[in-house]
């Protein structure tokens, strides 16, 4: 039976652990084995992507390196039976120069969320980034 309150708890959990730069088991915890992530086109993955979980904690591990330090900002979110749907504000500090912008910059993005939810457990995860002018 979907329990939308503690499938939104997990969301915000998941964000956190997200920002505190999760990886390996912590952040395989929050998913289902045969979770899917999809990423839709954007300024930095411009033709999208598709990944399942141990490619999720591979990028998890980059962003750890890339970043110095990340921050999400939930604007508005949606608990509908087994769907959590979030409204997210980030803020990400450069530890490494990225395409025009050197080490120390920040990066913003204003995205949407759409995380499935199947035994308590994340089972898809759809964004739609979309990133401030740099």
């Amino acid at each position: 039976m979907p329990n939308p309150s503690k499938n939104l708890e997990t969301a915000r959990r998941y964000l956190k652990a997200v920002e505190e730069f999760a990886t390996g088991a912590a952040l395989a915890a929050f998913f289902s084995p045969d979770v899917v992530h999809v990423q839709f086109p954007n300024r930095v993955v411009p033709h999208g992507s598709r990944c399942n979980l141990p490619e999720m904690v591979v990028a998890s591990g980059r962003g750890k390196k890339e970043f110095a330090r990340q921050r999400y900002e939930i604007r508005h979110e949606v608990a509908n039976g087994d769907t959590v749907a979030l409204e997210v504000f980030w803020e990400g500090t450069l530890a490494v120069p990225f395409d025009t912008l050197p080490a120390g910059e920040a990066i913003r993005a204003h995205f949407a969320v759409i995380l499935e939810f199947r035994g308590g457990k994340i089972v898809a995860q759809r964004n739609y980034d979309c990133y401030e002018p740099w």
